[in-house]
């Protein structure tokens, strides 16, 4: 009897949460069960019964671990929190990237302004959104400016000196002035309030605000400007468009379609706003898990970990598992119940159905373009572990570069792959502090010193453990990196690639490794490492040219290290300072009148 029948026959009934090991001990998929017994004998049950994604799984799992949780909910929460720290290969990751557009009112600001972000805090901000669908969140921010007078700077309100001067929105009737104290508190928010109205659904009174305007610039004769207001009124009527019949116009609705051909499965998801059709987006996932009602679950309760706005209502095509739990669990996160639906007809059976249609059409055109990527991530990943004799799959690849000038602006770039893929919130940068000249072996060896010395760090970047670290270089950088991971006690496999013959060596053996010239091993070598080059060159440009940019700016009387530090703070760029107004250099604490005045008159010596 093998490892794995004895252990399914001590499973247990319990709910709780399962994990799928590779014979090195890799984490490949974790899964929740409501019975553990159950669940996890249907991986190993008659073939039949399996898609091809989940016999490509079970033909990786040598052994599986298992926790029993109290109940549904615990297992649900625990097997998402798992996912989120191991990133198992066969498990939904969404990427980092999937933010959408929303809105933001700062209702706890005096005198908020109306910003565009892709994070959601819980600040006690209001957010309205995502806008996607024929109506972009400039277009909204158009409308909002068109019709009500309110600031678009980015002052701090506590800040502003006395005699400040308003900005030319002001003398044009595009901004009440708070700055300068030109209106109230009260009589400010009672607009905010209005354009919380407007993106709550309240379209009509934005439109005869726009009309008005319209009608006025023509009665002056100021036919451009009554084009451009013609205009936004077309935009409104967009919007008035996208109502969906038979909605309440406060609810809040995201519909959630699956379809799958059992190799590849897409979620095709609509976002309803304030009884508007106003966003839309579609998903390849790879969730090796034994039915779309697991996989759409799982999608969903990742989904709104990462989005983290949560909607009154959540509408799917399909019953999935756990429903009744994940309801539970999004009301506690959103503070109001959130309700679940599986319509059967209806103005919701019309949106599940064009979900579904989006979905069935994008899992046709996306097939080849799938297959391809996961030839490239995962396909790439098994290779290199096969090739190179790695003891795990590489889930967490860290390549390294150095990039420098004949020894002057010395850098290094951490790149990041995780799945085969880039993880871009992870890469990391480093300026070179102890090695003197041209040196990239200290470089490098100060750099892994740094970066494998932070494994109790907050960052979460340099608290994961990688699988492997790939070195850009031959044998003497790989050298010099193994001497630093052995004073360590490092135990984490490391490669180096060299660019010439794509030779990879590898510690202890005295020749190269050759990949295959059409292999998905190397390419994924190649494009991890080129990544890194660009990374590490963009780095050390950005960096000689603030460099340069400081020792200009030093010529200016008043102006030192930490007046720099502070013009770039407030300003980012150099084109930023040469366009700052005197007033506007005047309010950063830390540059007093006459050095702002010293600053504009060295970028503006004709005034």
């Amino acid at each position: 009897m093998s490892k794995i029948e004895q252990k399914l026959l001590d499973l247990p009934s319990n709910p709780g949460v399962y994990i799928m090991k590779s014979e090195s001990g890799q984490i490949l998929y974790i899964g929740k069960a409501r019975n553990l017994t159950k669940r996890v004998h249907q991986y190993f049950g008659n073939n039949s019964n399996r898609t091809e994604k989940v016999l490509k799984l079970v033909s990786k799992v040598d052994d599986f671990d298992y926790i029993i949780t109290n109940n549904e909910i615990e297992a649900l929460v625990l097997e998402n929190n798992l996912i989120k720290k191991h990133k198992p290969p066969y498990n939904i990751l969404l990427k980092d990237d999937k933010n959408y557009p929303f809105i933001k009112i700062n209702i706890k600001k005096d005198f908020p302004t109306i910003d565009v972000v892709r994070k959601l805090k819980s600040d006690g901000s209001k957010y309205f959104g995502p806008y996607m669908l024929g109506i972009s969140t400039k277009e909204i921010l158009d409308l909002i400016y068109s019709a009500f007078p309110v600031r678009r700077c980015s002052l701090d309100m506590n800040k502003v000196p006395k005699t400040h001067r308003p900005c030319l929105n002001y003398h044009i009737h595009q901004c009440l002035a708070p700055c300068a104290n030109k209106v109230t508190k009260e009589d400010y928010d009672k607009i905010i309030r209005q354009i919380i109205d407007f993106l709550n659904g309240n379209d009509k009174s934005v439109a005869k605000i726009i009309e008005n305007k319209m009608i006025d610039a023509s009665d002056h004769e100021e036919y451009e400007l009554a084009l451009s207001y013609k205009k936004k009124l077309e935009t409104v009527n967009k919007l008035i468009r996208k109502q969906v019949t038979s909605l309440p116009k406060e609810l809040n609705i995201d519909i959630f379609s699956i379809a799958s051909n059992g190799l590849n499965t897409v979620v095709s998801i609509l976002f309803v706003r304030a009884g508007k059709l106003l966003g839309s987006d579609k998903q390849i996932i790879n969730d090796s898990c034994l039915s779309e009602e697991i996989a759409l679950s799982n999608f969903i309760l990742s989904f709104y970990d990462q989005v983290k706005y949560i909607p009154d209502e959540i509408v799917t095509n399909i019953s999935i598992e756990y429903s009744e739990e994940l309801s539970t669990y999004l009301s506690e996160k959103k503070g109001s119940k959130v309700n679940y639906i599986v319509p059967i007809q209806g103005v919701r059976k019309q949106l599940v159905t064009m979900a579904l249609n989006n979905a069935n059409d994008y899992l046709e055109k996306s097939l080849s373009m799938q297959e391809r990527k996961d030839n490239l991530t995962i396909g790439g990943l098994l290779q290199l572990q096969e090739f190179l004799r790695l003891k795990s799959i590489p889930n967490r690849m860290e390549c390294y570069d150095i990039s420098h000038i004949q020894g002057t602006d010395k850098v290094a770039s951490m790149v990041v792959f995780i799945n085969g893929e880039p993880c871009k919130s992870h890469y990391r940068k480093f300026k070179i502090k102890t090695v003197e000249g041209n040196n990239d072996f200290a470089s490098l060896r100060e750099t892994l010193y740094r970066r494998l010395t932070k494994f109790n760090d907050e960052d979460e970047s340099f608290s994961s453990r990688p699988d492997l670290l790939v070195i850009d270089g031959g044998k003497g950088q790989l050298s010099s990196v193994k001497q630093i991971m052995d004073e360590l006690n490092c135990n984490i496999e490391v490669i180096s690639l060299a660019k010439r013959e794509e030779e990879v060596f590898v510690p202890g053996k005295s020749t190269p490794y050759i990949l295959p010239r059409n292999s998905y091993a190397l390419k994924l070598l190649q494009r991890i490492r080129d990544e890194a080059h660009r990374f590490a060159i963009t780095f050390h440009r950005n960096l000689r040219k603030k460099r340069q940019t400081t020792s200009s700016l030093l010529k200016i009387q008043g102006v030192g290290e930490k007046r720099i530090k502070l013009l770039f703070e407030k300003f980012s760029t150099l084109e930023n300072i040469k366009n700052a107004t005197e007033n506007d250099l005047n309010l950063i604490k830390g540059i007093d009148q006459k050095t702002a005045k010293n600053i504009y008159t060295y970028f503006h010596p004709q005034n």
